[in-house]
């Protein structure tokens, strides 16, 4: 699931990463673009059924522009994350009933107006690679 705000300055990380992964979708790879309302896209979820869920997004953890962490879910409720309908905590709370493990990955966004920033999308198209490579383990969990 990548969210975000195409217009919306670094918050359109979710959807250009989208657009990159949509290249290499597969059976074992379904990519979403969910906008703004990841909550729209809770039954396509349910439909697939995936053991791991991985939801990207923009999300102010203080950290330098571009720089990515998984987001334990012990900090998701203190977390800034993009402009949503419903908390992704509420959202990730209920997906946990249709999927084995959800992954939340954060790019900490330099600008929230005007065009995705040179560095943010950098660090989109390496998280591209992590993803299409199952190297998540790379990614540093945000302490």
């Amino acid at each position: 699931m990548c969210i975000g705000n195409r217009n919306g300055g670094d918050d359109a990380i979710g959807p250009y990463i989208s657009d990159k992964l949509k290249a290499f979708e597969n059976k074992d790879l379904v990519v979403i673009d969910c906008d703004i309302l990841p909550e729209n896209y809770t039954s396509v979820v349910k439909k697939y059924k995936p053991k791991t869920l991985i939801i990207v997004d923009a999300v102010e953890m203080g950290l330098k522009p571009s720089e990515i962490r998984i987001i334990p879910a012990s900090k998701i409720g203190t977390m800034h994350v993009s402009t949503h309908g419903i908390p992704l905590s509420v959202l990730m709370k209920y997906l946990n009933e249709f999927v084995e493990k959800i992954i939340l990955v954060g790019v900490q966004p330099r600008e929230m107006y005007g065009k995705l920033t040179p560095p943010v999308k950098k660090s989109g198209d390496k998280l591209v690679e992590i993803i299409r490579n199952k190297e998540l383990d790379e990614i540093k969990t945000l302490e």
